[in-house]
């Protein structure tokens, strides 16, 4: 994928991770130490479980593609009017070359109400899952294009290790395979092209067949409200994450509502587990 707007992301990522002197073993340690986490992957299945739409309410400055969001918005009042809107979980991007995020929003966020948080960003090491837990994260995101080889399973067991859910985000067939013979539970299709950047809203359609029953099944991007939410849903989806439209809206707390109230009745069935899914 040379030349993608993911690689010079993760270039700057993996360059800050080399140049970590930090003791990962300590962070490890430490992170094991924490209170125990919220439980963001029951938070979703809780949620589905009643016929409707689990939400992940993502709070976000600016982005990559669109720019400015909302650069001076207050972490604290978007989370409590996204969870005064039925949001189930939180997401918060800690980027902050490309999405002007930090820590601090996620724990200020976090520190506003009771959901579960997913730290949204590049992980590439250890130390990112350990930092994770640190800030206070429920759950880090891992992206399977992101991560070769043996980096993927490593990182999933050492999320589970400190205590945290895994949001597993996948782009294709391929990388879904991956993620479940990893032993992903909690799976994200993202519908942005990682070469053009584009979104492609048919791309969660085509790839729900594919997630076995018993995994969480995310659609990420391309969620402009109620309408995308609804086919998602029909299509066999338990969650949705979404940032832009949330952020843009006027009314943060009828947005949220709004796909809080999408029915997950009458999916579309899923297949059983596959053989290669650990538990």
């Amino acid at each position: 994928m040379a030349g993608t707007y993911l690689d010079a992301i993760l270039a700057r990522h993996r360059a800050a991770a080399a140049a970590d002197r930090r003791d990962v073993g300590g962070l490890v340690s430490a992170a094991e130490a924490m209170a125990p986490a919220r439980g963001f992957e029951a938070s979703l299945a809780r949620r589905s479980g009643t016929g409707r739409l689990a939400v992940i309410a993502e709070v976000k400055r600016r982005s990559p593609s669109k720019g400015d969001l909302d650069p001076s918005l207050d972490p604290a009042a978007v989370a409590r009017e996204y969870a005064a809107g039925g949001a189930c979980c939180l997401s918060v991007l800690t980027d902050a070359d490309h999405f002007g995020g930090s820590p601090r929003d996620l724990a200020v966020a976090r520190g506003a109400v009771t959901l579960p948080v997913l730290r949204k960003d590049f992980t590439v090491c250890p130390a990112d899952v350990a930092d994770a837990r640190l800030m206070g994260a429920d759950a880090v995101l891992l992206i399977v294009a992101a991560l070769p080889g043996a980096e993927l399973p490593e990182l999933l067991g050492l999320a589970r290790r400190v205590g945290i859910d895994a949001l597993v985000e996948v782009h294709d067939e391929r990388e879904l395979a991956r993620a479940l013979q990893a032993g992903a539970t909690l799976v994200g299709v993202n519908q942005r092209d990682l070469v053009t950047f584009e979104v492609d809203t048919g791309r969660a359609a085509r790839l729900a067949a594919s997630v076995p029953e018993g995994v969480v099944a995310v659609a990420e991007s391309g969620i402009a409200g109620p309408d995308d939410a609804a086919r998602v849903a029909a299509a066999g989806y338990d969650a949705v994450l979404v940032g832009e439209s949330l952020v843009r809206s006027p009314d943060r707390r009828a947005a949220a509502a709004a796909l809080a109230e999408v029915a997950t009745r009458g999916r579309a069935s899923r297949s059983p587990a596959t053989t290669g899914q650990q538990p």
